[in-house]
């Protein structure tokens, strides 16, 4: 009986009275349901993860899918503009040379045009001067005596021209 008034020994009773109600009110099974619920949250959790990141592998291939095409639209575009840019640049210049020979042809017309009508001038003022010296040299050298002549002669000509 000495073993009662150690106080180990109560605390050995007392620790096995705490022992017998747990498992008397179930505590073990109510640690172990809410372990499995734990487990069953994490599982879920777990699950849910693995879901959005098949989701996300999905959603990331299709915006590098996106991406692709896009880039390769991109280059189309920009292949497709430099081809229209040469374009325009072989038109441009086709275009620029047919003007720039319109306009040869035109200024060589005009200095046809030019050089005909100096040439009309020309001949239009040496006829002129050639008149007006021919009508000196006839006044100089003509006296009343070979006009008469000139004047006789002349008339009879015209009958025979007539005739």
């Amino acid at each position: 009986m000495e073993m009662l008034h150690e106080p180990e020994f109560w605390v050995a009773v007392g620790f096995l009275l705490v022992i017998a109600l747990l498992v008397w009110k179930g505590v073990p099974g109510m640690v172990a349901r809410m372990l499995d619920q734990r487990a069953a949250v994490i599982s879920a959790e777990l699950d849910e993860a693995k879901r959005l990141r098949a989701e996300a592998a999905a959603l990331l291939a299709d915006y590098q899918k996106r991406a692709a095409g896009a880039e390769a639209e991109a280059r189309a575009i920009v292949d497709a503009a430099t081809a229209e840019a040469a374009q325009f640049q072989k038109d441009s210049r086709i275009a620029l040379e047919a003007q720039i020979q319109r306009r040869t042809l035109a200024a060589q017309d005009k200095i046809a045009q030019a050089e005909a009508a100096a040439l009309n001038e020309i001949r239009s003022l040496a006829a002129d001067h050639a008149v007006n010296a021919a009508q000196k040299l006839i006044a100089a050298r003509l006296d009343d005596s070979r006009a008469s002549s000139l004047i006789a002669e002349s008339i009879k000509g015209v009958g025979e021209k007539l005739s």
